[in-house]
């Protein structure tokens, strides 16, 4: 039997975010990841990348909830995007990327 290990990057201290707002990071990629913290306590990850305006704004949007769905806003269209899913709320043709998250000693990781 093989174990996988799964890489992750850290990204910064859990205590440094802010519920009900986001916070960009760049991958070693060249991807950038927006992370989220809900007033719930709840962790998400998403592309940074709004696909309707095509710039890097997501991590400033706003943050809410319709229907039990947690959703970020674009600052800049406002459509909205299921932190879940990634599948915008106004038009479900368009998904973008999501990333799991994970805290280990206090520090939010993220797994490219």
């Amino acid at each position: 039997m093989t174990t996988m290990q799964t890489r992750t990057v850290a990204v910064c201290d859990l205590a440094r975010l802010i519920p009900g707002r986001g916070v960009a990071a760049l991958l070693p990629d060249g991807r950038q990841v927006a992370i989220f913290l809900t007033a719930e306590g709840e962790l998400y990850g998403l592309s940074n990348i709004d696909p309707f305006a095509r710039a890097a704004v997501l991590s400033r949007g706003l943050v809410g909830e319709s229907g039990g769905v947690p959703f970020v806003a674009s600052p800049l269209l406002k459509q909205r995007f299921d932190l879940r899913t990634g599948v915008c709320l106004d038009d479900d043709s368009v998904v973008i990327r999501t990333y799991e998250v994970q805290v280990v000693d206090g520090v939010v990781h993220v797994c490219p």
